[in-house]
């Protein structure tokens, strides 16, 4: 195929600039290929791995499992107990809401579970942050919020719903 160009080490701050604009402007794919460039020349860079996993979550509207399973494995890299919690998080939440806005049967159920997954998550996180670094607070009030509003999203031993006949 082609051999891509290396990224000189120098170039890796502004590099993490660009994904992070990428990612404001709604491009999470350019934001991947910046990171997995980064990630060539220095393959353990915190900032590019929370960065791409960012960038496949931003994916999960489009496409769910390819994303999900590469942002899931990336966590194994990161090397605070905070990070892969805090990260897990978001994962398991934009993965809730992905489903929750295709809607369809079931939809508030496979919401609830993944919201609920990522609130466990957040609660770890918030036991590992430091002081001053309320994020996992902030996320996990989304959540929480997210289950206030909508009434479908629900475990699935609460849904209404019409009985079975025998």
């Amino acid at each position: 195929m082609f051999d891509l160009k290396p990224l000189s080490k120098e170039a890796i701050p502004a590099a993490l600039e660009k994904a992070n604009c990428y990612r404001f402007l709604n491009e999470p794919v350019e934001a991947e290929s910046i990171c997995l460039d980064i990630l060539e020349v220095d393959p353990e860079n915190q900032q590019a791995l929370i960065t791409l996993v960012l960038a496949l979550t931003d994916q999960f509207e489009q496409d769910l499992s390819q994303p999900f399973s590469e942002a899931v494995e990336i966590l194994k890299r990161l090397q605070e107990d905070y990070n892969r919690s805090y990260c897990h998080g978001i994962i398991c939440e934009r993965r809730a809401k992905a489903h929750l806005d295709r809607g369809g049967p079931g939809s508030g159920h496979i919401a609830y579970e993944w919201l609920h997954k990522a609130m466990q998550s957040y609660e770890k996180a918030i036991d590992q942050r430091l002081a001053g670094n309320d994020d996992a607070v902030l996320r996990w009030n989304a959540c929480a919020r997210v289950i206030m509003r909508n009434p479908e999203v629900v475990p699935t031993e609460e849904q209404p719903g019409e009985q079975m006949l025998e």
